[in-house]
């Protein structure tokens, strides 16, 4: 693993789990079957700690303010609100083998097909396709700049890999594609994704699998047809190894949702179509894996509803609200504050 914009202190903790990664992935070659929290709870010192899963966290959110800095545009608001959600799955919930994929990314080989054997996805940064392995489906992928900072935070991808973000022939894409590192499928429009991974989780039960498939969704996509159509289909098929975190920060492009289309009241409306259904502090890791950690067999999909802060961690957001679906820096004297902003948060973070 590549350790070299981690803090020094999160180095030993994240070599660990680099250690037990490698070793669960081993033995669970030989374990017909296992609970969801079977990769966490075959580690003898328990899952990570909450402080790790929040340095974690913190990390991305500077490593994305950076990189709003020094391109003055991204979905920084996104990595506010779900830096904890996606730590947490990647560090505590899913069961995933190391990566497979190079640290520094491929260039773009051409869309999938029969006559192109050279295309490829980015799961492999998610480790190999194993029947005990759990698989990821990203579904915003507008949030793609903040999977990428936490793949590097892992040191799942390269400490580079930003410096070709959204560059021609470049696989690190600002809306993320299926060969982009960490995505599986392209999304397409908003609410496609879930589909897609209800096909995958009917697959695998099919198959006798007994991974999971993770799919993290932003609650934007819950305005969509789509989403609900999947829902009842996921019910229909009782597709318990299916498992969704939804980051609901309650903001979209065009402004706060309630003011857009409501989506309230959000938990009661998946329980209406089948759903199991936890509502949680999107910023809380233990809360976030509590309801993944209850060893229970499940025969309905299970959805965590994360409500999350959009300015989480970097105040000054605020001040922009509600616009806050993509930052660009609209005078000098925004940008040195931000600047000093970044700077106060590495020095809080030595």
């Amino acid at each position: 693993m590549s350790y070299r914009n981690l803090k020094p202190s999160l180095i030993p903790a994240i070599d660990h789990l680099a250690v037990l990664n490698r070793n669960n992935f081993i033995a669970s070659t030989h374990q017909p079957k296992r609970s969801p929290m079977a990769y966490a709870s075959a580690r003898s010192e328990g899952p990570p700690s909450q402080d790790l899963i929040r340095q974690t966290a913190d990390a991305v959110r500077r490593r994305v303010l950076e990189h709003t800095l020094n391109n003055n545009g991204g979905y920084l608001s996104q990595a506010c609100s779900s830096a904890e959600i996606l730590s947490t799955l990647y560090l505590r919930v899913m069961c995933l083998g190391p990566s497979q994929a190079p640290l520094v990314p491929r260039r773009f080989a051409g869309v999938p097909g029969s006559d192109n054997p050279a295309a490829f996805t980015g799961a492999d940064y998610n480790g190999p396709k194993a029947p005990e392995l759990d698989r990821f489906i990203f579904s915003p992928v507008h949030y793609a700049l903040v999977l990428y900072s936490l793949l590097i935070e892992l040191g799942r991808l390269g400490p580079g890999a930003l410096d070709e973000f959204n560059q021609d022939g470049s696989t690190v894409e600002l809306i993320g594609a299926e060969h982009s590192p960490g995505h599986e499928v392209t999304a397409g429009s908003l609410a496609q994704a879930l589909s897609q991974a209800g096909g995958i989780a009917l697959a695998r039960r099919l198959r006798g699998e007994t991974g999971r498939v993770w799919v993290f969704m932003s609650d934007g996509e819950f305005q969509e047809g789509q989403t609900w159509e999947a829902f009842a289909a996921l019910a229909h098929h009782r597709l318990g190894n299916l498992g969704v975190y939804v980051d609901a920060n309650a903001q979209q492009c065009d402004g706060p949702m309630d003011r857009v289309m409501g989506i309230e009241p959000l938990a009661e409306r998946l329980l209406a179509f089948g759903a199991e259904v936890h509502t949680v502090d999107g910023h809380d890791p233990d809360a976030l894996a509590a309801p993944a950690e209850e060893d229970s067999e499940r025969d309905r999909p299970l959805v965590v509803i994360a409500r999350t802060d959009p300015c989480r961690g970097l105040d000054q957001l605020r001040e922009r609200a509600p616009k806050l679906h993509y930052v660009r820096f609209k005078s000098d004297g925004e940008f040195q504050t931000y600047r000093s902003l970044l700077e106060t948060l590495r020095e809080g973070a030595n």
